[in-house]
């Protein structure tokens, strides 16, 4: 995959799917900022109403696995993106339901509304392993590729940022426990940057050569598991003993955690860490971003407000902006 160029910015008409997520609540206040429309389709627009701040952002109660539904949202966008997933199978949330059914679904929307450009979001090693989270993933990767659409594919690592699920989960979990045991302690992965995920999903989007491609997203350092968890301590202040467990006591671990409140770890995450999350062909540097570093953002992670008001802030401020300039932000 070699570098891109970006055509000249111009104004789309966006419809986003699990944008009220954490990786949407970021790329939102930046799609705003580059000057496009953009529709987010919730189960609860009520429950989101603090959107409405951003520049060009409609937030609308929707259920997205309804086809009728998504046709009538789609009907004059320029592009959707999905990024509906789950971690955790949780009440009638179920793998398959979230990446295959959806997915299927949603093509066959596009095609009747005839919307031909598609932003799909996926994970590093979808489709390999025996975790349902990966395996799932795979398949609607292949809807995806037999859809007939002009897609894009984003296959991220483990992502890090304000309000995620690794640091922000680890150093809750270290404060509460006097001592953290760890499964699959040996697991290698690459943290990505929400900010730098969100770059790449804002630079597709002006770059006709990404149809067709697949962008791994993934940092600049490889690290085991217990790294980060002892970097996550060391940076916050405790002093806590992290066990490392073998995989007999980690599959035991994760079958106790899907009993607690937050679920912690399930026995699909414990499989889903049987595979290194690294990638192999570098998507960032393919659309010209310059990667963050785990270890230089961890202390800024655990040190800020977890909110999104810079963020709003600055897509406000820059809502007045020529082209331009967008073409200029990151």
């Amino acid at each position: 995959m070699t570098a891109v160029p970006l055509t000249p910015p111009h104004r789309l008409h966006l419809v986003v799917l699990g944008g009220t997520g954490f990786v949407g609540s970021h790329l939102l206040p930046r799609l705003a900022a580059h000057g496009h429309s953009v529709r987010v389709l919730s189960r609860n627009r009520e429950r989101h109403r603090e959107l409405a701040v951003l520049p060009g952002i409609s937030v609308h109660s929707a259920d997205v696995y309804d086809r009728a539904t998504l046709v009538r949202h789609l009907r004059d966008a320029d592009a959707v993106i999905n990024l509906v997933g789950i971690l955790n199978e949780t009440g009638g949330a179920r793998f398959r339901k979230a990446h295959v059914d959806l997915t299927a679904t949603l093509m066959a929307a596009c095609r009747e509304s005839g919307v031909r450009r598609l932003h799909q979001m996926s994970s590093l090693r979808a489709g390999e392993g025996q975790s349902m989270y990966l395996i799932t993933r795979g398949e609607a990767e292949r809807v995806v590729r037999a859809s007939g659409l002009n897609w894009t594919i984003y296959r991220p690592s483990v992502i890090f940022g304000p309000g995620d699920g690794l640091v922000t989960r680890f150093a809750a979990l270290l404060r509460r426990l006097p001592l953290l045991p760890l499964a699959r302690p040996r697991a290698r992965l690459a943290p990505v940057a929400v900010q730098n995920v969100c770059a790449a999903i804002v630079r597709a989007l002006a770059t006709p050569e990404s149809v067709g491609s697949i962008y791994e997203l993934y940092g600049p350092e490889t690290l085991q598991l217990i790294q980060i968890v002892r970097m996550v301590r060391d940076a916050a202040g405790l002093r806590r003993p992290i066990l490392p467990l073998p995989d007999t006591l980690g599959y035991l671990q994760a079958r106790i955690g899907e009993l607690l409140p937050g679920t912690p770890i399930s026995v699909d995450n414990f499989k889903s860490l049987a595979l290194d999350s690294v990638g192999e062909q570098d998507g960032l540097a393919a659309l010209g971003i310059v990667p963050q570093r785990f270890s230089v953002a961890l202390p800024q992670l655990l040190g800020g407000r977890h909110d999104h008001t810079a963020l709003l802030d600055a897509a406000r401020r820059v809502s007045g902006l020529t082209p331009e300039d967008r073409a200029r932000l990151p």
